[in-house]
């Protein structure tokens, strides 16, 4: 497969339709063995899903989102940005935290992940999706938030941030990858080509070990089966090749477009919470073993992030992995709540 001329670029266009119904699950016995449709079908996510158009790069997409209203409102909104091996149904337990304290939620799926568009050719960039989301805050009114990113998450809340500074009340990064610039440590670049026939291999069992290993320090508990079931049966359902080719396309953008090095031109106040056991590090599986080992070392890159970010602050969990948030969530939350709190 390979990648047709880029189309040209359109605008987007701020309208929300209703979700389409979906097909029904197809169950295998076996928790491995779920399926779901490519863009999640038969996946129930924890709040209502709605779908905002999107005309982009001569294409009309469709982004997934929630708007989750709070219980008291405090007038403040925050936005939940997933990473790349997740969904916004992932952040549903710090949906729940926020929302009990007075804020508004918005959780979208970006174009090419879980129940959003995959498109066959798409010129992806953090700047893109940015733009996108940006789109989307100003259709349901919202001129200002707090930007929460998770893992990649983190990559685009930062380019968020630095695109519209104006709109950004607070930036807060949870284990972002993107800390240091894998490229320019000697990571070899990897075609998405290359990247494509190694997602096809993903199951039930890879996402699974990859991540206990990173994501929950080594530790497993049944409830995390779930967010494997999601990911691994996307790929495993009718449109399993759709999937992997756009999460093929996405690893060449987590991989060629750097944000850390814009960290000292970041505006909004900044909250670093990063678990330390954490050594996620995109391809640091084909670098060489003398580079390989000094990657995605947590424990210096939340200090340097924290001293390149003009107006951050830093929270370490000293046990805890790639996705405090599941793994610790009464600590993790009470730890956002306090910092959201003090912005």
């Amino acid at each position: 497969m390979s990648l047709r001329s880029l189309l040209s670029f359109a605008v987007l266009a701020p309208v929300v339709t209703a979700g389409v119904s979906v097909p029904a699950l197809a169950q295998d016995p076996a928790l491995g063995k779920t399926a779901y449709g490519a863009q999640l079908e038969g996946f129930d996510y924890p709040f209502k899903t709605e779908a905002f158009k999107v005309s982009s790069q001569g294409q009309e997409l469709e982004m997934a989102f929630m708007d989750i209203a709070a219980e008291n409102p405090n007038g403040r909104t925050v936005v939940l940005l997933h990473g790349k091996n997740f969904c916004g149904a992932t952040w549903e337990g710090t949906i729940n935290s926020l929302t009990k304290e007075g804020y508004r939620v918005i959780a979208p799926d970006q174009i090419g992940f879980c129940k959003s568009s995959k498109p066959q050719t798409y010129q992806f960039s953090f700047h893109q999706l940015a733009q996108n989301t940006k789109a989307l805050l100003e259709q349901r009114g919202i001129d200002k938030a707090t930007v929460v990113g998770h893992s990649m998450g983190g990559m685009l809340a930062t380019r968020f941030a630095l695109m519209y500074p104006d709109a950004t009340e607070q930036l807060v990064m949870v284990n972002p990858i993107g800390l240091e610039d894998w490229k320019t440590k000697g990571v070899p670049y990897q075609s998405i080509e290359a990247a494509f026939e190694g997602e096809k291999k993903t199951s039930f069992d890879s996402i699974k070990a990859y991540q206990q290993k990173f994501y929950y320090s080594g530790d497993w508990k049944p409830e995390y089966d779930k967010w494997v079931a999601m990911g691994a049966g996307m790929y495993a359902g009718e449109g399993g090749d759709e999937v992997a080719w756009n999460q093929a396309l996405t690893s060449d953008m987590v991989f060629t477009q750097p944000v850390v090095h814009e960290f000292s031109q970041v505006k909004a106040p900044t909250l670093l919470l990063i678990g330390m056991t954490d050594k996620t590090a995109p391809g640091a599986n084909r670098a060489p073993e003398d580079i390989a080992s000094t990657l995605g070392d947590y424990t210096k890159l939340g200090k340097q992030a924290a001293e390149a970010i003009p107006n951050a602050k830093l929270i370490e969990f000293e046990e805890l992995g790639h996705s405090p948030q599941i793994q610790a969530p009464d600590r993790f939350h009470k730890a956002l709540l306090e910092g959201l709190q003090s912005s």
